[in-house]
C-alpha cells in the first residue's frame, strides 16, 4: 500500500490564496541612488553650454594663433615688441573669460531692466568720442576713447546694446505690434546712433546695427510690409552715404571692377586673394604667410582670415565658417527653449550678430562684397571688440541656463 507524506495534503483553498497572495503582493522595490555632483552631464543644456564655450575658446586660440604670426610682423615694422598685439589680445582673451563667466551668472532678465542706464551710457561714451583730447584718431577714423591705460570704443557696445532694447521692447509691446509708435521707437534710437558713429565714420557697424535691429523686429513679429519699407530706405541711405564719400566710392567701384586699379583702390582685394589662393587645400603652414610681410594690409585685424586660409588652407578656412555656424545654432537652440519673449528674441539677436559679421567679413576678405572694415568675432584683433563680444556669449549662457530642458 502506498502511503502519502502528510505534507503534500495541504487544502486547494489554501494554496490558491497563497498564489494570490504573492501574485498581488507589490514588487520590492530597488533603493533610489542619490544622484550624484556629475549628473549633470546627462542634461542637454549643460551640454550645449559646454559646446559653446569650447567654440568660443577655439575661436579665441585660432585668432590668438594668428595675431602672433600677423602681429608679430606688424609690430616689426612699426618697431614694436613682436609679441605686442599678441600680449594685448591674449590679455582680453583672459579679461573676456572672466566676464563671459561672471554675466552667465547673472539673470539676463536685469539687463533688460537696466536698458535706459545702459543706452545713456553708450550714448555717453559715442559721445565723448568726438570730445578733443579723448577721441584716438587711427588709419583716419576716431573710433576710440582713450582711457589711459587702455582704449576704447564706443560703436562696439552699441551693438549688443541695440539689441538688448529692441528686444525688451518688442517683449513688452506684444499686444501692440501693429502700433506705429512699437515701430517708431527703435528706428528712432538706431537713428541717433547712427549719425553719432557715422561722424566718425564706421559706416560698417551702422550697417550691422540696422541689420540686426530688422532681424529681431521681424522675429519679435513687427508687420512685414513696414520691415520691407524700412529696409529699402535703408539700402537707398546706404547708397547715397557711399557715393558721398571719395573714399567710399572707389571702394564701391573697386568692388564692382576689382581688375580696374589693382595697384591702387583694389589692391587689398587682390592681395587677400593671392594669400588665400597660395594656401590650397591645406595651407603653408603655421607661421609660413607670404602676405603678412607687407603685401596685405591690416592682415592682424579686419583681413586676418585671409592669414587663416593661407596658413590652414581651405580646410582650416571652412573649419573657422562651421564653428561660427555652430556657435549661431546653439544660439538659436537656447532662444527656442526660453519661455520667455526678451530672452528668446535676445539669443536669436547675439547669435545673428557673430553669425552675420562673420559672413560679412568673409565676403569682403573673399570680394564678394566692399570693404567695410568689419572685424571677424573673436579672431581679428581688438580688444572692444573681444571684451563685449564674451560679454554676449555670457548673455546666451545664462539663457541657456534657464531654458526648459529637452
Amino acid at each position: 500500500m502506498t502511503t502519502f507524506d502528510p505534507s503534500f495534503r495541504r487544502p486547494f483553498h489554501r494554496t490558491l490564496v497563497n498564489a494570490l497572495r504573492e501574485t498581488l503582493r507589490p514588487p520590492k522595490q530597488k533603493p533610489v541612488r542619490k544622484k550624484s555632483k556629475i549628473a549633470f552631464r546627462a542634461n542637454p543644456q549643460f551640454r550645449s553650454q559646454h559646446w559653446i564655450i569650447g567654440i568660443v575658446v577655439a575661436l579665441n586660440l585660432i585668432g590668438l594663433a594668428m595675431i602672433l604670426s600677423a602681429g608679430s610682423v606688424v609690430a616689426t615694422y612699426d618697431g614694436q615688441n613682436t609679441w605686442h598685439y599678441f600680449q594685448h589680445q591674449g590679455i582680453c582673451f583672459l579679461m573676456g573669460l572672466l566676464a563671459m563667466a561672471i554675466i552667465s551668472k547673472i539673470d539676463y532678465r536685469r539687463w533688460g531692466h537696466q536698458i535706459t542706464i545702459l543706452l545713456g551710457a553708450t550714448f555717453f561714451l559715442l559721445f565723448l568720442v568726438h570730445v578733443p583730447g579723448r577721441g584716438v584718431n587711427a588709419n583716419g577714423a576716431t573710433r576710440w576713447i582713450d582711457l589711459g591705460l587702455f582704449t576704447f570704443q564706443p560703436s562696439e557696445l552699441l551693438k549688443l546694446t541695440v539689441l538688448i532694447y529692441t528686444a525688451k521692447l518688442l517683449a513688452d509691446r506684444q499686444s501692440e505690434l501693429s502700433e506705429p509708435r512699437t515701430f517708431n521707437a527703435p528706428v528712432i534710437i538706431f537713428v541717433a546712433a547712427a549719425l553719432l558713429v557715422m561722424k566718425q565714420p564706421d559706416l560698417g557697424t551702422v550697417i550691422i546695427v540696422g541689420a540686426l535691429m530688422v532681424i529681431v523686429m521681424f522675429v519679435g513679429g513687427l508687420p512685414v510690409l513696414r520691415l520691407a519699407g524700412l529696409v529699402t530706405v535703408g539700402a537707398a541711405i546706404t547708397l547715397a552715404v557711399s557715393m558721398s564719400a571719395a573714399y567710399r566710392r572707389a571702394r564701391l567701384f573697386s568692388f564692382l571692377q576689382p581688375d580696374s586699379d589693382p595697384t591702387n583702390t583694389g589692391y587689398q582685394t587682390f592681395q587677400s586673394l593671392v594669400g588665400i589662393a597660395s594656401g590650397g587645400w591645406m595651407g603653408v603652414g603655421p607661421g609660413a604667410s607670404r602676405a603678412k610681410w607687407g603685401f596685405l594690409p591690416y592682415a592682424h585685424t579686419d583681413f586676418i582670415y585671409t592669414v587663416i586660409a593661407e596658413e590652414m588652407g581651405f580646410i582650416g578656412a571652412i573649419s573657422v565658417l562651421m564653428l561660427f555656424i555652430g556657435l549661431a545654432v546653439l544660439g538659436i537652440r537656447a532662444a527656442l527653449r526660453c519661455d520667455d519673449k526678451f530672452g528668446s528674441l535676445l539669443a536669436i539677436g547675439i547669435s545673428m550678430w557673430f553669425l552675420l559679421q562673420a559672413f560679412i567679413n568673409v565676403g569682403t576678405v573673399i570680394g564678394v562684397l566692399p570693404v567695410t572694415g568689419i572685424p571677424l568675432p573673436f579672431v581679428s584683433f581688438g580688444g572692444t571688440s573681444l571684451l563685449v563680444g564674451m560679454a554676449a556669449v555670457g548673455m546666451i549662457l545664462n539663457i541657456d541656463r534657464q531654458g526648459h530642458n529637452e
